[in-house]
């Protein structure tokens, strides 16, 4: 696998469904993709060559192993752990300092689709200057607090914001029809939920503390990041 180094934006691919189009289509020609288990199936399935493969490897199909064990990196976990295989392979890139983490993937398992999200908010990835998943069709992004992030949303659509990783403060949301400032939000309340983007897309958020989940409706295709110095903010 790539060395820190050279990461830019990593793709995390997990899951047991095909992905998304729509997903698939946002990963840059460059990015560095990883899949998580069964996830290498749908990687390939998708047309996408992960450079790494992580996990107990429980659900990865014989055929897929072959195609790992001779064009990927192999880090193979017990079955019995404490991190599941996503949090594992996040835990990972985290330390290959990328300036962009995406993780595609999707289920009908509403637990695992709770640990996949809920493991985008671990403390180790809080040095990543832009975080953001597809989980099926729907896009979100991550915004670890203190920070902010100005986001290009498709005009009239709707953005949520929820606070599953614990209560958020000193949330402040622009480019939305119902304004917030300096808002508190406790755990998966319905205050920040179907918001309405303003006519030119351009959504601001800042995060005093907590962090938030936004899931939204990106421009499409979807435009590349830009970075600058700070940790925390950053523009998509």
């Amino acid at each position: 696998m790539a060395t820190a180094s050279s990461a830019e934006h990593i793709v995390i691919v997990t899951g047991s469904s095909p992905l998304a189009d729509t997903a698939v289509a946002s990963i840059p020609d460059e990015a560095i993709v990883i899949a998580v288990d069964g996830g290498l199936d749908h990687a390939l399935a998708a047309g996408l060559h992960p450079s790494g493969l992580i996990g107990d490897l429980d659900s990865v199909s014989a055929d897929a192993l072959v195609w790992a064990e001779q064009n990927a990196t192999i880090s193979r976990h017990p079955a019995d752990k404490d991190d599941t295989d996503t949090e594992l392979a996040l835990r990972f890139v985290a330390g290959m300092m990328p300036t962009k983490l995406t993780m595609i993937g999707g289920g009908d398992r509403l637990d695992h689709t709770f640990a996949a999200l809920g493991a985008l908010g671990l403390a180790a990835l809080t040095s990543i200057p832009v975080i953001d998943a597809w989980w099926g069709e729907q896009h979100v992004d991550i915004l670890h607090g203190p920070g902010q992030a100005t986001l290009q949303l498709t005009p009239d659509s709707i953005v949520s914001l929820l606070a599953l990783h614990g209560t958020c403060t000193g949330v402040t949301l622009t480019g939305v029809r119902w304004q917030l400032n300096d808002a508190t939000l406790a755990p998966v309340v319905g205050w920040g939920v179907s918001n309405e983007v303003v006519a030119n897309g351009t959504v601001t958020i800042r995060l005093s503390s907590g962090v938030l989940t936004v899931f939204d409706v990106p421009l499409s295709p979807r435009k590349p990041s830009t970075t600058d110095d700070s940790h925390k903010d950053h523009t998509t």
